[in-house]
Order: C-alpha cells, then sequence, then structure tokens
C-alpha cells in the first residue's frame, strides 16, 4: 500500500527518510562536473511529481534494468536543490505485482468530471449556429473520442497536466469566451466556442496516459494541430451540406490557436474569433501554471513573503502570490 506521496515530501524537512511507490515519468543518463555518472529521475503519482537523483547507479541496491512507465519501491531521502525538493535514491527496485495501485500514481484533476462533462454539454446546447453545433455533436458522437476526451491531460508538463486537464482546460475556456464574446459585438460568439471546445481535439491522439504522460509516436511525428485538423475535416466530410465557408474558419482556428509560428502554429490568427482563442489558451495555460506554483509553494512551507522557485513554463521568472503576500503582511503602525 501506498502512505507516502509527493506532496507529503514537499514539507519534509532535508535529509528525512521514506520508503514508497512511485511511477517513473523519465529516466536520464547524466554526468557531474567531475565527470561521475549518476540516473536523473523523475519520479510521479497522483500528488504531483519530483526530480530524483542516484548518485550510485552501479549499487546493488539499485534495480539494473528498470525504464519510463515502470511502477517501483523507493527508499531513500529529501534533499533540496536551486529551492526546489528533491529526491536522493538510495534503494530502488521494481514493484512486484499486487504491490502498488497505478490509481495512485497519476494525477488527476480535483475537479468533478461528471460536472465538468455537463458544462461542457451546456456550452454545445448553447451553440445557435445548426451547422457549429451539428458538427461539434459529430465529433463526440464517437464514444472513443468522448472518452478520451474525459480521461485526457492538456498537456505532457507545462499546464493542466493531470487526467481530466483536457476537459477542465476547455471547460475554463468556454467561461472566458463568454465573457469575450459579450465584450466585442465583432465577435462571432458561435464560432468562438465551436474553436474552444475543438482547437485541442488532436491532443487525445496525440498524448498517452497509460503509464504517465508522454507523446504517442503520431504525436511526436505530426502534432495535436495536424492531428485535430484531420479529425475534423474528416467528420465535415461526412456531414451533407457543411458550408465551405464555415469548415475554412473553423479549421483556420484549430491551425492558429497557438498564436505564432514558432510555438508550432502553421498559420498566424488571421480573424477575430482566432485571436481571441489565442489569447484566451494561451491565458488559462499560464495562469493554472502560476496555480499550481503556488500550491508547490504551500506543499514546501514557504513563507508567504518568499518568490518561488525560477518557473521554466513561465521564461524562468519567479513568482509571488499576491494574495498571500498581502494576507500575510504585518499591520503598519501608526505615527
Amino acid at each position: 500500500m501506498k502512505d507516502i506521496y509527493i506532496a507529503d515530501l514537499m514539507g519534509f524537512d532535508e535529509g528525512k527518510g521514506f520508503d514508497s511507490f512511485f511511477l517513473v515519468l523519465a529516466k536520464q543518463q547524466r554526468t557531474t562536473r567531475q565527470n561521475k555518472p549518476y540516473l536523473n529521475l523523475t519520479l510521479g503519482d497522483k500528488s504531483g511529481q519530483i526530480e530524483g537523483r542516484v548518485w550510485e547507479p552501479g549499487d546493488p541496491r539499485i534495480a539494473k534494468v528498470f525504464e519510463r512507465g515502470d511502477l517501483v519501491k523507493v527508499r531513500g531521502s529529501v534533499s533540496r536543490f536551486d529551492d526546489r525538493a528533491q529526491v536522493k535514491v538510495d534503494q530502488l527496485r521494481l514493484a512486484l505485482a499486487g504491490e502498488a495501485d497505478k490509481t495512485d500514481m497519476l494525477p488527476a484533476t480535483s475537479r468533478d468530471i461528471g460536472e465538468l462533462w455537463e458544462a461542457l454539454e451546456a456550452g454545445i446546447a448553447s451553440l445557435t449556429d445548426p451547422d457549429l453545433k451539428r458538427l461539434v455533436e459529430a465529433v463526440f458522437a464517437d464514444r472513443a473520442v468522448t472518452q478520451a476526451f474525459r480521461e485526457a491531460p492538456a498537456a505532457r508538463q507545462l499546464h493542466h497536466a493531470w487526467l481530466g486537464g483536457l476537459l477542465e482546460h476547455v471547460v475554463s475556456l468556454l467561461g472566458l469566451a463568454d465573457r469575450v464574446a459579450a465584450q466585442y459585438p465583432m465577435l462571432d460568439r458561435d464560432l468562438l466556442v465551436t474553436g474552444v471546445i475543438l482547437h485541442d481535439i488532436g491532443k487525445i491522439r496525440e498524448l498517452s496516459w497509460d503509464t504517465g504522460f508522454d507523446y504517442t509516436v503520431e504525436g511526436v511525428l505530426l502534432g495535436h494541430i495536424q492531428m485535430g485538423v484531420e479529425l475534423v475535416e474528416k467528420t465535415i466530410a461526412g456531414l451533407p451540406g457543411f458550408p465551405g465557408r464555415l469548415r475554412t474558419l473553423v479549421l483556420h482556428m484549430i491551425l492558429s490557436h497557438h498564436g505564432k509560428m514558432e510555438f508550432g502554429s502553421p498559420k498566424l490568427p488571421m480573424i477575430p474569433e482566432a485571436l481571441v482563442l489565442n489569447f484566451v489558451d494561451d491565458l488559462d495555460a499560464k495562469m493554472q501554471a502560476m496555480a499550481s506554483e503556488f500550491e508547490r509553494s504551500a506543499r514546501e512551507g514557504r513563507a508567504p513573503d518568499e518568490l518561488t522557485g525560477k518557473v521554466w513554463a513561465l521564461d524562468q521568472r519567479q513568482l509571488l502570490n499576491t494574495k498571500a503576500w498581502l494576507e500575510g503582511a504585518t499591520p503598519e503602525k501608526s505615527e
């Protein structure tokens, strides 16, 4: 049974030992500045992930054969580097059959999937354009698509990287889209909502989440933008009389939603709805990355006036949790 999670390790004092099961999310052979080999691991469970170091890979207490996706039992201690908790691995072996449950290993949304799905269905039901509505309904008429969309993470690491993350992200964007559409009358609200729902549909095929979060071979070679376009084009082909202009606009939104070519978009946003989709998509991803860092800081016991460590997903910048900082302020004395 697993009784110590990564979230627990974040609050451990440096040097405190532990025994627990983890999922190997990444494994790399590296060398120190003194040219000494070591293993760099990323260990995960449903509460998060943490880096691990095996400083003596040849130690007989370290399994000689284990790979990404394996369940392992680790004995080690918590250390800190660059203001982040990490694990010094002293012993590691493959978990035996029945020793650990994979449901303990993959992070999942804290939101109720049923409620999130109802919010998505409400967004689809709100569409007034009959062609866009039948397109979205046709996409989710495929049970495999529906099941994958309920389960998939939104990314491997950067944001909403947990089971149900894609659905959570899209539902968040639906709320943002309605607010922005109400502000700018030039926007076609139905087109924007359709783009929100379908822009990342390719991720259900780009990503895999059976044993950790990773890219499929097709995902690496094609990417979710191309895969999403292909899925939507195939669906439209099965809808008699679907307007050609709407097809062009929907596909453009998927193709351009990363905003810039250097970020993977084959096209720049060239219509109002595509521009808004790019901005709200980027906003939601960045705000979730911030929220995750603030949660990590809280788990690690940082004081409210401490900045986070450098956040790779946000251009290596440090962050300050404004609310926590203001709530922790000492009242100023009057003269």
